[in-house]
């Protein structure tokens, strides 16, 4: 057993598109181990996408997509002395990533009435543009930080 960090499984790139950023995307979507679904979903948002957004490259597209949803703050909690301060901290890149598709599979599960292609594709391209659910938690997230930026000096 290691006394460190544990090792990170490493994943292949999706067939389609050859990005590791598509294929950690597939696995988020999955449920029940249904790969195979997982990228007939998320490979038709991302050609809708693509479309709703007349962009070129559809890859492009999402990767911009992705990267509006991405915070560069967020805030934890520390208790310091019997009082419990929300400490702002800069996200690491694996985090981001993380966090952004996250919230983006979230709230497209959440879109009532329509299918997960149909979902996936509408917040995608809500974030494409800067708006949207992922867009106002990315922002509520920011605000936060910002609010709590007086306890800045408790990271360590």
């Amino acid at each position: 057993m290691r006394r460190r960090r544990a090792e990170k499984k490493k994943i292949m790139p999706d067939p389609l598109y050859k990005s590791l950023v598509v294929a950690k995307f597939i696995n988020k979507v999955m449920l029940d181990g249904k790969k195979t679904t997982a990228r007939k979903i998320v490979y038709k948002a991302i050609e809708s996408l693509a479309k709703r957004v007349n962009a070129d490259d559809p890859l492009e597209a999402f990767e911009r997509a992705l990267e509006n949803a991405k915070p560069s703050l967020e805030i934890k909690s520390r208790r310091i002395g019997g009082a419990t301060y929300q400490v702002p901290i800069e996200v690491a890149p694996d985090r981001r990533n993380a966090l952004a598709t996250r919230w983006i599979i979230t709230y497209a599960r959440s879109k009532v009435g329509r299918d997960m292609t149909e979902g996936l594709s509408t917040e995608l391209s809500d974030c494409y543009n800067n708006q949207g659910s992922t867009i106002k938690k990315k922002d509520d997230t920011h605000k936060m930080a910002e609010a709590n930026k007086a306890f800045a000096h408790y990271k360590w």
